[in-house]
């Protein structure tokens, strides 16, 4: 096998894939594979199309890359242990047997974002092109730091473990050839990276609402959510802060109590664009799939993945939380997570995926907030969420802790791919209960992993057998046993 072969799956075989969104103005490109593809802006735009349909697979952001983060954690499990997610769930992973698509589909999309970024400063354009040659430009950089950021978190341990001295993953700004054998960088390294991507990608990016695009508000919260990770918490804060007021003033909004339950097959619009900042846009004529977050996490689909009995007796402390409301139960057995749901005339398989909200940023606000001892702030950006999802509640008057936060990010973000990292990166333990409950009567925990903190080594996946047999520099991640 040739090296790197499988590091970079090759831009013709992914971003060839057909795309029929009617949100994409241009059809992506059907051939980019060299730098020669190029030429004009509209190349530029074939390419970003042909990224974000990469995006689409149920083996990326419609499906695993999602789902990853919360069947590791302890508020989601596999129904069973025959189903699609279990082997996450069950940690059933080792050297030679392990998921290679996480790594794969990231360095496909890491790789096309450098062919843009590659060239873009190159094409001559016209003095009324600018905006638009830069919205590309932030695009690709933000896109890029978002794989790197999954990439790390993935396959690297915690930042704030060691300040990041562990081994990340390699650092791709080219153009992979058949003698490339890149070494592991730092999860520092790989955060400055990440951190210097997104800065120069909010410095570009439009302020509108930008179907299906990423734009600088989400952009602006995803690098909040990198400087928690990464313990900067003032910086969290500001930049979160930035995000909330910009989008506002541009129309976003969170969702109301009334409007929460149904707002998620909502088809946002310039008008109106609700409270996701960046999603990824599905539909029957250009689906992800049954493999997809919609028909896992359905009873009408495979479903796959239900919540925890212990998770459902934490939500329902609140019996009037309308995230309740969110649940759906077959019979008295399991219950399902319906965030994912289809679009007007689509099906469940094509519900689109949410990948930043406007409640994350609220979020993000409040635990840095916390971590920075500035307790007025915290009920500031707190109390909106806790407020939404049950109007006679607030954190008005309260002094705020991380806990406090981390609670209301666990009803809030749930089945959106946070769960485990937000334990992880606290330096906290996943409990996984073995509780029961008559609602959920065959909902069981069916894992020997049951308790784990940032020291348990298969917190991180381990680098795909193929790279380490195609890159003598490739180095496995502790405790999985070598080449």
């Amino acid at each position: 096998m040739k090296p790197l072969k499988y590091l970079f799956i090759s831009s013709m075989l992914f971003v060839a894939t057909s795309c029929g969104n009617s949100w994409l103005d241009l059809e992506p490109s059907t051939s980019v594979d060299t730098e020669t593809s190029i030429k004009i802006l509209s190349d530029v735009e074939f390419t970003l199309n042909g990224i974000y349909s990469t995006m689409q697979s149920s083996d990326a952001y419609s499906g695993r890359l999602v789902y990853y983060g919360d069947v590791t954690g302890d508020d989601m499990q596999a129904v069973s242990s025959t189903k699609r997610v279990a082997n996450y769930y069950r940690f059933n992973f080792t050297k030679d047997d392990n998921p290679s698509s996480h790594w794969s589909y990231l360095y496909s999309i890491i790789q096309n974002c450098n062919l843009i970024l590659m060239n873009i400063d190159k094409l001559v354009i016209d003095e009324g092109d600018k905006a638009y040659r830069d919205d590309l430009k932030g695009e690709a950089l933000a896109i890029r730091g978002l794989a790197l950021f999954d990439l790390t978190r993935i396959f690297g341990y915690p930042y704030l473990k060691d300040k990041g001295a562990s081994l990340g993953v390699p650092i791709i700004e080219g153009l992979s050839t058949i003698d490339s054998k890149p070494a592991r960088n730092t999860v520092a390294q790989c955060y400055t990276k990440v951190i210097d991507d997104l800065t120069q990608s909010i410095s570009l990016l439009g302020e509108k609402f930008n179907k299906g695009k990423i734009n600088k508000w989400g952009a602006m919260v995803l690098l909040s959510r990198v400087y928690l990770y990464k313990g900067e918490n003032a910086n969290a804060l500001e930049m979160a802060e930035k995000a909330i007021a910009g989008a506002e003033k541009n129309k976003y909004a969170l969702w109301t109590n009334e409007d929460y339950p149904t707002a998620w097959g909502e088809d946002a619009s310039a008008s109106k664009p609700g409270e996701v900042l960046f999603e990824i846009v599905n539909l029957t004529t250009d689906s992800p799939g049954k493999e997809s977050m919609g028909y896992l996490n359905s009873y009408d689909g495979y479903d796959d993945m239900c919540i925890t009995c212990s998770f459902y007796q934490f939500l329902k402390e609140d019996p009037k939380d309308i995230r309740l409301k969110l649940l759906s139960f077959d019979k008295k057995y399991y219950a399902y997570v319906n965030k994912y749901q289809p679009q007007r005339e689509e099906n469940i398989e094509d519900a689109n995926i949410p990948l930043i909200r406007l409640s994350e940023a609220y979020l993000n606000a409040a635990e840095a907030a916390v971590k920075e001892n500035d307790n007025d702030a915290a009920v500031k950006y707190l109390d909106p969420i806790v407020r939404r999802a049950n109007p006679d509640n607030t954190v008005v008057g309260q002094t705020i802790t991380v806990e406090r936060v981390l609670n209301e990010r666990r009803k809030e973000l749930v089945a959106e791919g946070h769960r485990m990292y937000d334990v992880i990166r606290n330096g906290l333990t996943v409990e996984r209960k073995d509780v029961k409950d008559s609602n959920l009567s065959k909902t069981k925990h069916d894992t020997k992993y049951m308790t784990y903190d940032w020291n348990f080594y298969m917190i991180v996946l381990p680098i795909p057998k193929k790279e380490m047999d195609a890159n003598p520099n490739m180095e496995q991640n502790p405790e999985y046993g070598g080449r």
